[in-house]
């Protein structure tokens, strides 16, 4: 089941640039490349990102852990053109490594004006067309699409993928649609998350031994007065894209690009919440960074950004934030720190991330907001009591926190004139560290003319077995050139060039 793509305000201001050109791959390293477009990101665009990401959160909890994409189509920045039939029919789509199918607008999309606003497969016009006719149907946070089944030839790059199966949708009800700059969405997931069961793209090449090697990597160009938005190349690598060897990590969970990280790093010290491990995604649809609440409030308080006060939180801290730090002195289980005081109603079970928008919304009252609230602290008191702080500074530490928690309905806000003195950050995978200095992860908006800064973290809570998890969307992918390796099942990352 796909996630919704809230685009109302978001897609409206988004640069009108022209359909990425298709490079050919007659080069002599054997690599199949295709050109990105990038769009611009706007305020509107992540304020709505933010709203669709906890229809997300909820909707996983929901599942009872199971595979839902996870992407955002409204602030992606990414686009690239490919064609299927015969003669070739063009689209413009989202190379999407967050779901796993190909879809595009079929003419027989009668009743959705969206439909009308975007290039529409014509099968009758294809010489290869293959009929399927299974239907499908792609759930979203607030609506649905649908569709059916066929089978065509993809061109991508200058590589024809025969009989690819994909989805002709037939009804886009959301006005997200009609607004969106893309035709479509080409999934480069595994097939484990596939609607229908349709094998993904680079499953098909692989099978029909399109490619020199069984990989596919991204090279995202941050520079915003680039023409070139980046490449996408099948088969291998460009060492032009690149610098020096890349780290690679195992896929641990197929369906999404999921591996294992460890702990992530503010100016070399722990956060805390993930040292002893959490669960990543590699994601080309989400252009920022998505984490465990408990983590972006430490990152908001480092680096000064806006934040929401909570002031269940802030009771926690007052009237049991001691406790809380006798009790982890004594060498108490953290887990069962907040039942023994009597604000959880579980020892263990219930994760610091579950119902973690309550800390900062309206939506569930009472003992889970205080029990969500005492666990966050938990973590920051556990992680300031490694640092050897003072009782006073670590209670005053936490309390600061609670000033600082992301608000789930908007960006958080930074000083521009204060990005030079801000710290790096780091993430920690496969035993290295990947730093992201103050100028890759903040954000740069233009809204009216002047430049708005923001942090390129957003809160996004998943509790186990799914989560912890981490969305490394395009504000990671850019900083770092990265590998699919879907031989070997791993991923690979280094510098960007």
């Amino acid at each position: 089941m796909m996630r919704h793509r809230q685009l109302l305000l978001a897609t409206a201001c988004l640069w009108a640039l022209s359909c990425a050109s298709l490079l050919r791959a007659s080069t002599p390293d054997g690599l199949l490349r295709v050109s990105l477009n990038k769009n611009k990101l706007d305020r509107e665009a992540l304020v709505a990102a933010k709203v669709d990401r906890q229809h997300d959160s909820r909707r996983l909890r929901a599942a009872g852990g199971g595979d839902v994409p996870l992407i955002d189509y409204l602030n992606t920045q990414y686009f690239g053109v490919i064609s299927i039939g015969t003669p070739p029919q063009n689209f413009t789509v989202i190379f999407d490594t967050g779901s796993s199918n190909l879809w595009v607008p079929s003419t027989k999309c009668y009743f959705s004006i969206a439909c009308y606003f975007h290039h529409r497969y014509k099968s009758g016009k294809s010489s290869t067309y293959k009929a399927d006719g299974e239907t499908c149907k792609i759930t979203y946070g607030s609506g649905s699409i649908v569709g059916f089944f066929s089978k065509d030839n993809v061109l991508v790059g200058d590589l024809v993928v025969k009989s690819q199966k994909f989805i002709e949708t037939t009804r886009e009800p959301s006005i997200s649609f009609i607004l969106g700059k893309f035709d479509g969405i080409l999934g480069l997931g595994y097939p484990e998350i596939s609607v229908g069961k349709a094998p993904p793209i680079w499953q098909s090449m692989k099978e029909q031994k399109l490619l020199k090697d069984n990989v596919f990597s991204f090279w995202l160009n941050r520079n915003p007065d680039a023409p070139s938005g980046g490449e996408l190349v099948f088969g291998g690598v460009d060492p032009k894209h690149f610098k020096g060897n890349h780290t690679y990590v195992p896929v641990s969970r197929k369906g999404y690009w999921q591996f294992n990280m460890g702990d992530l790093l503010i100016d070399g010290h722990s956060t805390g919440f993930c040292a002893k491990g959490c669960a990543a995604i590699a994601d080309s649809g989400t252009s920022l960074l998505a984490g465990p609440t408990a983590i972006v409030a430490q990152v908001n308080h480092a680096i000064g950004a806006e934040g929401i006060i909570s002031t269940e939180c802030k009771e926690v801290v007052s009237q049991y934030g001691e406790m809380i730090l006798n009790l982890l002195i004594a060498q108490t289980n953290p887990q069962k720190v907040c039942s023994q005081i009597g604000l959880c109603m579980f020892d263990g079970i219930h994760s610091v991330s579950e119902g973690i928008e309550s800390v900062v919304g309206k939506e569930n009252l009472g003992s889970d907001v205080m029990c969500s609230a005492c666990q966050m602290a938990v973590v920051w008191i556990e992680n300031q009591l490694r640092e050897n702080k003072t009782k006073e500074m670590i209670l005053q530490y936490a309390n600061q926190l609670c000033e600082r928690l992301p608000s789930p309905n908007g960006e958080s806000t930074v000083s521009c004139h204060q990005i030079s003195k801000m710290p790096n950050l780091a993430f920690t995978i496969a035993n290295k560290t990947f730093t992201l200095t103050p100028e890759q992860y903040i954000v740069k908006l233009d809204q009216g003319g002047q430049t708005v800064c923001i942090s390129g973290f957003m809160a996004f809570d998943i509790p186990p077995p799914r989560g912890p998890l981490w969305i490394l969307g395009d504000v990671f992918m850019g900083a770092y050139h990265t590998v699919f390796d879907f031989g070997k099942d791993r991923i690979g990352f280094t510098k960007s060039a």
